[in-house]
């Protein structure tokens, strides 16, 4: 492991181990009118709004620590994945991707920590197309149509760009700060003008209509990041009716004979509680989590519960429509100038200074994310305003910090174990030879796959990972939109607005792909296979919908059919992935579901 790395490790166990004397110091009560499961995105919101009635005694239960100084840096997101801020998770082997990667596997970045996954994200703030959501209304999840969801993203809103506020589509005032870019480099804005010169449009993403291209509106606050946790739980954490504690593992749910979530058992500090709720249960675990505390529960599919041994509460298809969006790599270009995020230039004493003294300068910018747009391929109904690809610019490339931190994100593989196997040498020849060097990326994101994945149980070990199988590009119609993308991205690219820098591809082939005619289809679908990545938004394993639906599991109020009192309330209830970043919408259903939840009656 590389001394960048061991150095963000010690200093991420130095926090938590400051934060677990706090948290020693801390016990349970018995009983709770509520209990959620999950201080992450939609955990956050939930437990300020519930504990917003002082009559409310709200219990919140997190397996993680609490966020640290250096996760505030916007720009070093990539950092802290495979720390003890991350769930680490990693996929079973891809049959139709990852033909470059470790193993064919993803590693798969879950917040572990207060706040979830919008601790350690890349902070984009998008809500999506307003078709995604009158797609789930028509397919059973009434009362969530746009018109009907609309007002709850504008209810957490604090948006203080006043050019963005100006075409009357945002909010300011509320607990979540959502922040544009304050460092705009010349590399920056000819990417801008290259997008203008192919036909595209400057616009607000999240305004009237999504196509265009625009600087990112993010989760940030002065320059540091705004995750669920600084919004949502810090200013309401003395609440003296609410109660949070972290280093709590969930491992079970448990009913009565009449199947009402009475109570949850979880692990803490090497010892085993049982706690009660008088009125509710809210599973906030995520995608991956709330799964797989339901089926350890007995909410599941019955043929893999009993397999398990695991007693039967619930019949319902737990796990099942898995979905993600993805990405491929390989769209990187070489300049002539200083302007790109190189690892020692990000982090020069005068840009650290610059960020503790004014909040300002390279590390304000989330995740190394520039730009972001929404455009058409072929494929999609140029006539409507919904657009199939998302296009990230960065002014980085996987080999910009030489390997210390990207690479492990995207698991490239340093070393050939099988010399059959080529495509394990990707990170030795596509990008290590550019190591530091000035360049920039394209990405173009897969905003609404046809592929289809699942998670399953392991064993019946709560704390033995789940098996994750998100299927990547198992659809063939998924590629094909990938690989239109990647024309776009090459005529931008080779634009005149970036060739006055230099701007020129890398000067190599991607391995298993110089058979083809370079930027051939067949070249092109090659790389697509080889270099794919998720882009962690990922949904749908406990389904929202019409309760005769058998695809579903919670019904539009969320509530887990076949049992009382449990409700699903995180990004797993989505029927399908918005055509956006995910966080942004799962704050939406956190406020919404919030509403419904105080809304009930309880006997």
């Amino acid at each position: 492991m590389n001394l960048l790395k061991a150095l963000v490790i010690s200093i991420v166990a130095f926090f938590r181990k400051k934060d677990e004397k706090i948290e020693l110091l801390k016990h349970p009560e018995w009983e709770y009118d509520y209990i959620i499961v999950g201080g992450g995105s939609a955990g956050s919101v939930v437990a300020n709004r519930l504990s917003e009635n002082p009559y409310n005694k709200v219990l919140l239960l997190e397996a993680g620590g609490n966020e640290n100084i250096l996760s505030q840096i916007p720009a070093m997101s990539a950092a802290f994945i495979r720390t003890s801020m991350d769930w680490n998770y990693v996929t079973e082997p891809q049959r139709f991707s990852s033909f470059g990667y470790q193993d064919r596997t993803y590693r798969w970045p879950r917040g572990k920590v207060l706040g979830g996954t919008s601790s350690i994200n890349y902070m984009i703030y998008s809500r999506g197309n307003r078709r995604d959501y009158d797609n789930w209304a028509r397919g059973g999840a009434h009362g969530w149509s746009w018109e009907e969801v609309y007002p709850y993203f504008l209810k957490s809103e604090d948006n203080r760009d006043i050019n963005v506020l100006r075409n009357g589509y945002h909010a300011s005032g509320g607990y979540q700060t959502i922040s544009s870019p304050n460092y705009i480099t010349h590399l920056v804005k000819a990417f801008m003008e290259s997008v203008i010169l192919n036909g595209h449009a400057m616009r607000d993403y999240n305004g009237p209509i999504q196509k265009g291209f625009a600087f990112p509106q993010a989760y940030i606050r002065n320059g540091r990041r705004c995750s669920c946790n600084k919004a949502f739980l810090q200013p309401v954490k003395d609440r003296p009716n609410l109660t949070i504690l972290l280093f709590s593992f969930v491992s079970k749910i448990v009913f009565d004979h009449y199947k009402v979530a009475r109570a949850v058992r979880f692990e803490r500090f090497g010892q085993s509680f049982i706690v009660y709720a008088r009125k509710e249960i809210i599973v906030s675990a995520g995608v991956v989590n709330s799964p797989q505390l339901l089926m350890l529960s007995g909410i599941g599919p019955r043929e893999d519960l009993n397999r398990l041994g695991i007693p039967i509460v619930s019949d319902l298809p737990v796990g099942y429509n898995l979905q993600d969006h993805v990405f491929p790599l390989g769209m990187d270009f070489l300049v002539n100038v200083p302007y790109s995020y190189t690892l020692y230039r990000q982090f020069k004493p005068t840009n650290i200074a610059r960020y503790f003294k004014l909040g300002e300068g390279i590390l304000t910018v989330p995740a190394g994310i520039d730009v972001v747009g929404y455009m058409d391929t072929k494929y999609a109904n140029k006539s409507d305003d919904y657009p199939d690809i998302q296009i990230n610019f960065f002014s980085y490339s996987v080999a910009s910090d030489g390997g210390k931190f990207i690479r492990l994100v995207f698991g490239l593989n340093r070393e050939v174990k099988n010399f059959d196997l080529i495509f394990m040498q990707t990170w030795e020849r596509c990008y290590k030879p550019f190591s530091y060097q000035e360049a920039f990326g394209i990405i173009p994101i897969l905003l609404r796959p046809k592929s289809r994945g699942y998670i399953k149980l392991r064993s019946a070990n709560p704390h033995d990972q789940p098996i994750i199988q998100p299927n990547y590009l198992s659809r063939f119609e998924d590629v094909l939109v990938l690989v239109d993308a990647l024309k776009e991205i090459l005529r931008f690219g080779n634009s005149i607005a970036l060739k006055k820098y230099g701007a020129r591809i890398f000067p190599r082939r991607i391995p298993g792909c110089e058979k083809y005619v370079q930027f051939s289809d067949e070249d092109l679908h090659c790389i697509v296979r080889t270099l794919s990545s998720p882009a962690c938004h990922q949904v749908g394993t406990c389904k929202m919908g019409a309760v005769e639906d058998p695809t579903t599991v919670v019904d539009p109020k969320l509530r887990v059919k076949g049992v009382s009192r449990l409700r699903v309330i995180d990004a797993s209830i989505m029927p399908n992935v918005v055509s956006g970043n995910t966080n942004a919408p799962i704050v939406m259903i956190a406020e919404k579901a919030s509403d419904m939840i105080r809304e009930t009656l309880y006997l």
